[in-house]
């Protein structure tokens, strides 16, 4: 995976966005051909499915400096590959404690499903995200 940009102290810590390119990416789309607002801070990688996302990209764009992380996907019941969310699903279940043990917030990691038409809850869901990290940069570490 390519290195997170490196960004001034004084910006926003950089989201990365894993979405599913059947609904979540639908969905970004739809926020943007409806002109809706969405958080710039905001990188996307766009995956056949969200079933193809593995624990090392996850890990690997916290190392490399990414300040929250999301997974979007179809929704339950929706998904063109069958089960590639619940494959998703599990793995954030296996995540968020193995962050917690690595000193990452908890909160800096998210799953939902989001489908093609839903921009409004893509850009919800982004901002946030954005709005729990500018808390997190607020907050001491200890």
């Amino acid at each position: 995976m390519a290195e997170i940009e490196t960004r001034p102290e004084t910006e926003h810590p950089l989201i990365l966005a894993f979405l599913c390119d059947w609904c979540s990416y639908e969905g970004a789309d739809a926020a943007g051909r409806a002109r809706i607002d969405v958080c710039e801070d905001l990188r996307i990688v766009r995956l056949p499915c969200t079933g193809r996302v593995e624990p090392r990209f996850v890990l690997e764009a916290f190392a490399s400096g990414a300040g929250g992380v999301l997974i979007l996907g179809c929704r339950p019941g929706e998904c063109h590959f069958r089960e590639g969310n619940f494959n998703a699903l599990r793995l954030s279940v296996f995540l968020k404690p193995l962050l917690s043990q690595l000193g990452v917030a908890p909160q800096r990691f998210r799953i939902d499903w989001v489908s093609a038409k839903d921009g409004q809850r893509f850009a919800q869901i982004v901002d946030d995200m954005a709005a729990i990290l500018r808390r997190l940069e607020r907050v001491p570490a200890w």
